[in-house]
């Protein structure tokens, strides 16, 4: 367990020791152990890599603060940042992750880029012109478990059809968030936006974009965007099963790439 300020993260370290490290993260409402079974823990093809895997504040294992600023994709940077300071001092790591986990690395990279050999970016949120749209839906949703339970939240999902490539595996319905703090999160989570273009037209690391169609949330918009912004950017989109199936081989490429 790792302290920061308003929480304690849970994380989890594999492999040798003076290994490169990969930092596996997650998304919204999610958590480290989930990743795997939704088809985004994309370490499988790593090899002789360490891995690390955490729960961001408020999910899973982890605690947190009913207070919407502290999910915010900035704080998730800095606690980012804090844990490899007691992790990996000093060191360069890759990382990847979906979603808030794809937002985290980008905030994290923009404030310590020397701390960052790669950056995996799957299924990035929505941002700027769609980020709007969805940070009312996150504003409905917390108002939905402040006052029906988070019962409620999980009926309306069974409503929403996965994207056509998570078609063969199972969604978890049941948020890996406590009814008390998820209220404060999906209203973190609407305060909240990707960085100014400007910056990210800066940075000077290696970044891989995996999207998906078919998906409001993560509109493949937000990834074509960030492939144009940031210099050199790769990015592939997954249509069927059978192409997010390739994503772990696509990343042990990247990475390995990276090191040469």
């Amino acid at each position: 367990m790792f302290q920061t300020v308003g929480a304690t993260l849970a994380y989890e370290l594999t492999g040798d020791d003076g290994a490169p490290l990969f930092v596996q993260m997650h998304g919204l409402t999610s958590s480290a152990w989930r990743e795997h079974r939704a088809g985004l823990d994309v370490t499988g093809r790593l090899g002789d890599f360490r891995v690390l895997r955490y729960d961001a504040r408020g999910h899973g294992s982890s605690t947190g603060r009913a207070v919407p600023e502290d999910y915010v994709w900035p704080q998730l940077a800095d606690d980012l940042l804090a844990l490899l300071e007691t992790v990996a001092p000093g060191m360069a790591v890759h990382t990847g992750g979906p979603s808030m986990g794809a937002a985290t690395q980008l905030y994290a990279a923009l404030k310590a880029p020397e701390r960052f050999a790669s950056l995996t970016l799957l299924v990035p949120p929505t941002g700027w012109e769609t980020r709007r749209g969805q940070a009312g839906h996150y504003e409905e949703s917390a108002a939905l478990v402040e006052n029906e339970g988070i019962g409620a939240f999980i009926r309306v999902g069974e409503s929403v059809l996965p994207p056509p490539a998570l078609a063969d595996r199972t969604k978890e319905r049941v948020p890996a968030v406590s009814q008390e703090l998820l209220p404060s999160i999906f209203r973190g989570a609407a305060l909240t936006d990707l960085p100014p273009k400007e910056q990210l037209a800066q940075l000077q690391i290696p970044v891989q974009i995996l999207a998906w169609v078919d998906d409001h949330a993560h509109p493949v918009s937000t990834a074509e965007q960030l492939q144009r912004l940031i210099p050199g950017a790769q990015l592939a989109i997954a249509e069927t099963p059978e192409d997010l199936e390739t994503w772990p081989d696509r990343v042990a490429r990247f990475v390995q790439r990276s090191r040469d």
